[in-house]
């Protein structure tokens, strides 16, 4: 057997505040947004990240949620080309309001810094050489 394809099935409290942090750090809405629900693509290879409404993601899971703002539930890092380009993202996520959680830093041969979305969602920008 083998897996076709992979993505991610987050929480959002407020789709349109969610709708405006990712467009503004410049990723492409995978699709049009519904009243339940708006995805977008992270990643030249179409990593996908869908954002649901507590009350759909919950019938989904069949179970209650955790409240990313206060515990951790997962992280995503996303690749970048150089230690500058990680400067870059790093600047952009403080412009558009992103919560910076871990500041820029050398890690092992990489760099990285870590953010959390407006729902608390973890996400990291890394440059590892070779990568």
């Amino acid at each position: 057997m083998e897996t076709k394809m992979i993505w991610g099935n987050l929480v959002s409290n407020d789709l349109q505040k969610t709708i405006k942090f990712y467009n503004d750090l410049g990723f492409k809405q995978n699709g049009k947004e519904t009243d339940e629900l708006v995805s977008f693509i992270f990643a030249e290879n179409s990593f996908i990240i869908n954002f649901f409404v507590p009350e759909r993601l919950e019938i989904a899971v069949k179970g209650k949620l955790a409240n990313a703002k206060s515990q951790s539930e997962i992280i995503f890092s996303l690749s970048a080309k150089s230690r500058e380009e990680v400067d870059l993202w790093y600047e952009k996520v403080k412009q558009i309001g992103g919560t910076i959680f871990s500041e820029p830093e050398n890690f092992e041969v990489g760099y990285t810094f870590g953010f959390a979305d407006p729902d608390g969602h973890k996400f990291n920008f890394l440059y590892w050489p070779g990568m």
